[in-house]
């Protein structure tokens, strides 16, 4: 009852995570004994018009999702799961630029010469607070509007189920991301291959620039990384699922990826930077700005660890759950 499982993606989506899980058990429970009873009085099974039909009766996911939550008086119970989605992805576009402008004027003097660091942070704090409560105050009032419209018009009985988007498969993974992993990859060992190979020294037009022999040890390990991931790309173009095996190897990599970047960033690879005009003192000057950069590093690797983790806890998952062979 495949349309059956697509109605109850639809309802979670609108769920939040904490009660999702017993609540589409309760309604997957409900709605299938409906099914069944149906079925027992036809004598066979029942076709996707007719299951249609039986969850047309209950109504919209959106409406369904609202009576398992809270009852809002200024925001009702049809347009609340909507009203909650709207304003996170408003609060997270309002906080995120600011969050990310502060990281990247951090190596900088947090954009004020001299300005301790605390005092940035409140500083972007107090705007980052206004701006949230001026988009939540912006939303609420529009929501509000929507709900006052809603009340005075009957609930829509004419949404077809036939259309409820396909069941989504969390560990699918797009044949356009590893196309586009294969081609990064393939792309990053091909440069190394044809420009860079074991050389130390790089003339540019103007300047002539000298790197400390770790370079080549960093590129030959990013090297076996970028061919790691072209790997993993190209297993995954072939078959489309994510497995324990694939996981666990594609967070081996990203972690040896991370590592290696982070060790780059802190290792002062650049020696010297020769110029007409003898600039003094740029090759520290770059070294001091990349090991800046460290702590902004950390937080990407970690953001990239989570979801290589949370990937192989669902692979894992996965497998637990399908039916034994008999």
């Amino acid at each position: 009852m495949e349309l059956i499982d697509r109605y109850l993606q639809a309802v979670g989506f609108w769920l939040p995570r904490e009660k999702r899980g017993d609540i589409i058990a309760e309604l997957s429970e409900e709605i299938r004994s409906q099914a069944e009873v149906r079925e027992r009085e036809a004598g066979r099974k029942l076709d996707d018009p007719e299951l249609a039909a039986i969850l047309r009766r209950l109504g919209p996911p959106m409406t369904i999702a609202s009576r398992y939550l809270p009852q809002r008086s200024l925001i009702g119970p049809v347009v609340f799961p909507a009203y909650v989605l709207v304003l996170k992805i408003v609060f997270v576009c309002c906080a995120a630029p600011q969050v990310l402008l502060l990281l990247g004027l951090w190596p900088f003097g947090a954009g004020h010469p001299g300005e301790p660091w605390l005092t940035a942070l409140g500083r972007a704090g107090s705007a980052t607070w206004l701006s949230l409560l001026s988009a939540g105050g912006l939303v609420t009032l529009i929501f509000a509007v929507i709900e006052g419209v809603a009340a005075r018009t009957k609930p829509a009985s004419d949404w077809d189920p036939l259309k409820l988007p396909p069941v989504r498969d969390s560990l699918a993974i797009p044949r356009s991301s590893s196309i586009f992993d294969l081609a990064f990859s393939v792309l990053i060992v091909a440069l190394w291959a044809r420009y860079l190979g074991f050389q130390t020294v790089f003339d540019v037009p103007g300047a002539r620039i000298t790197l400390n022999p770790s370079w080549v040890g960093f590129m030959q390990g990013f090297v076996v990384v970028m061919l790691g991931h072209a790997a993993v790309a190209g297993v995954n173009l072939l078959r489309p699922r994510w497995t324990p095996v694939r996981a666990w190897f594609r967070l081996a990599t990203d972690c040896a990826g991370g590592a290696l970047f982070c060790w780059f960033l802190k290792a002062g690879v650049l020696r010297e930077v020769s110029t007409s005009t003898k600039a003094a003192g740029a090759a520290d000057t770059v070294n001091a700005a990349l090991s800046s950069l460290f702590p902004f590093a950390l937080l990407v690797g970690a953001v990239v660890l989570f979801m290589d983790v949370r990937r192989l806890l669902r692979a894992g998952e996965k497998i637990l759950k399908q039916p034994e062979q008999p």
